[in-house]
């Protein structure tokens, strides 16, 4: 079970990574075509144009915030240090890429303890 935690974690790792380089790459994309400066209003406003988009942006926010949530809990039933860095990345980065950086750090303090 070790070996698979191991590898778990790096797959968390990864996912991190790719949570953080897809995200930028749109956001470059979307400022390319609306101007320099990033509109958050007209973001939201693309973000829900259609029924598509719409449910999309819905359940990224329902199951983002269920998963915020429990990303606190956990951090505090684990004692892990330094959330704040999760945190500040959820809202400056991507959520994509802090939900598994929180992963990763996760598996990282159960391996700790299971050492202690």
């Amino acid at each position: 079970m070790v070996r698979q935690i191991k590898w778990l974690k790096w797959v968390y790792l990864f996912l991190a990574i790719l949570g953080a380089v897809l995200p930028t790459l749109a956001n470059i994309e979307f400022a390319k075509s609306y101007g320099p400066a990033f509109d958050i209003q007209l973001f939201i406003e693309l973000a829900n144009n259609n029924p598509a988009s719409q449910s999309l942006s819905r359940d990224l926010f329902i199951g983002s915030s269920a998963v915020f949530v429990w990303i606190i809990s956990e951090s505090k039933r684990l004692e892990m240090k330094n959330l704040w860095i999760v945190i500040l990345t959820t809202f400056t980065i991507a959520f994509a890429f802090s939900a598994p950086l929180f992963l990763y750090l996760r598996e990282l303090r159960i391996e700790e303890m299971n050492r202690n």
